[in-house]
Parts: C-alpha cells; sequence; structure tokens
C-alpha cells in the first residue's frame, strides 16, 4: 500500500522537547527514531487531529515524528497491524470488521497487532429531511426512498445503509460528498440524507438558513435496537447544535479511538499516551473535536485489546480499570 506523502511542512516535526518533559521518560529502551500517525484524506478530522497530535507528541518526546494521508480508519488499521506506521486514527466498526477479518483491505487477515491507546471524539449518526417531505421518523420514510450515505466508502456510508436495513427501511442508495448531497436534497433529487459525521454537520446548518428540514431522532426502541446491532454508543444531538432543534434528538455515535502497533515499547505509548491526554486544553487548540479526548473515555472501547502502556497510564492516572485479559499479551 503506497501512501501519498505530505509536504516537509504539514508532515513532520523534529523540535527538542523541553528538558522537565524529556527527563521524565529517560527510559527509552526500543524506541523508533521517529514515527508516523495514519490520519486519512487532507481536509477532514482525522487530518487536522492525527497530524496535530502528532506534531505535539514530536515536540514533547524530543522525535521526528508526523501525520501521514491514508485512506482512513480501515486502511490505519491495516498500516497499524503491520508496522508500517506506529500509529493511527480508527472508528470502532472499523476495528470489529478488521479484527473478524473482514476488512476490505486485506480479506481474511485478522489484525489483532493493532491495540487501543486512546479515545479521541465521537462520530454521531443523523438524519435529515426537508420539512416538505412530511417525513418525521424513521417509520415513515416510504419504500424505496433515494437516500444519500456520504462519500463512497465512509463510515457513513459503511454503517448507516446496514442501520436503516436493520431497522426495515427500504431505500435507494446515493453517495455524494455532504453538500452535494444537501443540494440534491433540496433540489428533490434525494428524499433523506443520513449523516455520520461531527455535529453541527455544515451541509445541515446551510441547509435550515435555506429551507425547513426535519432533523429526525431515533425512537428509544430503534435506538435499542440499532446499539444491539453494532458496535455504538447513546448519543444525544444537542439542541443547541441547530436552529431546527427545540430539544436534544436521540441518536447513536461511533466512538474514534487512537490506536498503536501492538509491539511498540510500554514506555514510549505510555509518554505518548500522557503527553496527549495530561493537557486537554492543547488538543482542543488543535481541534475542536478534541473537547471529548478526556482520560474518563476510556471505557468507550468494547472493541480492541489494550497496550500495555496505555492500559498502564490510564489505570494510574484516570481510575480505569483495564483488566489483564484487556490488555494486549497480559
Amino acid at each position: 500500500m503506497k501512501l501519498t506523502k505530505l509536504t516537509a511542512l504539514a508532515m513532520s516535526t523534529a523540535i527538542c522537547a523541553s528538558a522537565a518533559f524529556a527527563d521524565g521518560h529517560m527510559d527509552r529502551t526500543g524506541w523508533p527514531e521517529s514515527f508516523t500517525v495514519g490520519t486519512a484524506s487532507q481536509g477532514g478530522t482525522y487530518f487536522a487531529y492525527g497530524a496535530g497530535w502528532a506534531n505535539l507528541v514530536a515536540e514533547e518526546l524530543g522525535m521526528t515524528g508526523g501525520g501521514e494521508v491514508t485512506g482512513g480508519p480501515m486502511q490505519n488499521m491495516a498500516l497499524v497491524h503491520t508496522g508500517e506506521v506506529a500509529f493511527g486514527m480508527t472508528t470502532m466498526g472499523p476495528a470489529a470488521e478488521s479484527l473478524a477479518g473482514t476488512n476490505p483491505i486485506a480479506p481474511g487477515l485478522q489484525m489483532t497487532n493493532a491495540c487501543a491507546m486512546f479515545p479521541m471524539y465521537q462520530t454521531p449518526f443523523s438524519v435529515t429531511a426537508l420539512s416538505s417531505s412530511g417525513i418525521t421518523s424513521i417509520s415513515e420514510i416510504p419504500d424505496g426512498a433515494r437516500i444519500g450515505f456520504g462519500p463512497a466508502g465512509s463510515t457513513s456510508d459503511t454503517y448507516f445503509p446496514r442501520m436503516m436495513e436493520e431497522l426495515g427501511v427500504n431505500f435507494e442508495r446515493r453517495n455524494g460528498g455532504w453538500s452535494d448531497l444537501g443540494s440534491q436534497l433540496q433540489d428533490g433529487l434525494l428524499d433523506v440524507i443520513a449523516f455520520a459525521a461531527g455535529v453541527p454537520v455544515p451541509a445541515v446548518s446551510q441547509l435550515e438558513v435555506q429551507t425547513d428540514i426535519n432533523i429526525i431522532e431515533f425512537t428509544e426502541a430503534e435506538q435499542a435496537q440499532i446499539l444491539e446491532a453494532f458496535p455504538v454508543s447513546q448519543f444525544n444531538i444537542s439542541a443547541d447544535a441547530y436552529t431546527t432543534l427545540e430539544a436534544p434528538a436521540r441518536s447513536v455515535s461511533m466512538w474514534n479511538f487512537s490506536i498503536a502497533n501492538c509491539d511498540l515499547p510500554e514506555s514510549f505509548v505510555y509518554a505518548v499516551v500522557d503527553v496527549v491526554m495530561s493537557d486537554n486544553q492543547r488538543m482542543v487548540d488543535i481541534h475542536k473535536a478534541a473537547r471529548s479526548t478526556l482520560p474518563e473515555h476510556w471505557d468507550k472501547n468494547g472493541v480492541l485489546m489494550w497496550h500495555p502502556g496505555a492500559a498502564r497510564w490510564f489505570n494510574e492516572n484516570a481510575g480505569a480499570t483495564i483488566a489483564a485479559d484487556q490488555i494486549f499479551g497480559g
């Protein structure tokens, strides 16, 4: 798998760490000379977030490191498993498929050498229709509805069609960029858009400025059914996310986690997690999605084995109770 290289400015950092932090991690036995974080395409949250924390870690630990453009969560699991990159970013769905050997990058290969490192943020699943359609619930989506599921191969395109099928919706599947799908909805070329993206989704915000829309929540029963069938968590879209909402909207979300090659030294991964998790404001300054990059969210990983260094950090510093049988090699 050949990866696209970034420019030197965007790609990597080689800045000396502060003496205070460097002295706190003097045991560097087996540490690599440099590291790479697998992200996704430029212009997306993964790229900005991943390149940002890579540069932060490189600066604090006095190493060379940076973000690398990849195909996203599925490819990152493969790259980290094989050791082609030290670290990556994935969502719980692609992680589960990769462990089961159903990752389309390498069908049949169980990618068990990619370990959980730290929680990042949630990707909520949300549904939008024009008010003029009369669709106010999932059950009211008509047979054969034209539903836009986002870019082909995205987390939304991978999981939202399955969720709709689970809930008994019959539909025609459409793909495209979020802005383009928003325009198609407004022009009557789509009936519904099923978003998996951080909220507020710019395309939805733009739509509600231009026309009346319905942001459709899951019923309690639908939410419970989805929670049972997919690796997602409960989520409420806050009322202040969109002017259309008068109260929080019930939904589900899929957690994003950073991952590490399981064979990396424990002390190295411990140090990386310490940099990222010890000062949340620095992460928020990199990307606002990092407001959820908090130690207490360690329990959102129900899929991957933990890297020993990460597990030790959360058990020692976050009140975590990660058991030995949840830790790689434990």
